[in-house]
């Protein structure tokens, strides 16, 4: 037997009863009286019966598709939420990069700042032990003037400075020393 071609074939309009309506009624499948109508003469008509598609397939055709449209959007959602968590963890490692070279950057600071102390102290100590022997040295001379002129100062407005202090008492014993030779 040759299969019809059904593009070229004439189909008959599909025919419909009163009784037919009852039964759909009957059953339940229309509720509403003027839900189903006859057809007209523009109507397609029902493939024969080798052709023929059950509502219930068609129905579940559409949830099917339906449900692949969902699932496709899920998909789709799910994508995108990917793509945004790869994103994200790209910039937080960047980040991460960053906060690390931050850090070591820190910890270079610190260690610059710890020698640049421990410079300072090392200056300051020298310092204090230069001003120490520089003082020692002045208040040696100051006692050799007050030996041989027997004459001992007193500052009116001193400056609570030891070196500063000494340097004026040699400043006075340097006076009477140049009036003394003219």
């Amino acid at each position: 037997m040759a299969a019809v071609d059904l593009g070229t074939a004439e189909w008959e309009r599909s025919k419909i009863t009163n009784q037919d309506i009852n039964l759909l009624k009957k059953l339940g499948i229309s509720k509403k009286p003027k839900a189903v109508c006859f057809p007209s003469e523009e109507s397609y008509p029902t493939p024969p019966m080798g052709y023929r598609i059950s509502t219930f397939l068609v129905e579940k055709l559409a949830e099917v598709n339906e449900r692949a449209n969902t699932l496709a959007q899920k998909l789709e959602q799910s994508e995108e939420a990917r793509k945004k968590a790869e994103s994200d963890a790209v910039q937080a490692r960047r980040e991460a990069d960053k906060a690390k070279t931050d850090a070591a950057g820190v910890e270079d600071l610190r260690k610059r700042l710890h020698d640049a102390e421990t410079s300072l102290s090392e200056h300051i100590t020298a310092q204090s032990a230069r001003e120490e022997a520089i003082l020692k040295r002045l208040r040696s001379q100051n006692r050799r003037f007050v030996s041989k002129t027997s004459q001992e100062f007193e500052l009116e407005d001193p400056d609570n400075d030891p070196l500063l202090d000494a340097v004026s008492f040699l400043e006075f014993h340097g006076t009477e020393a140049r009036e003394g030779i003219d």
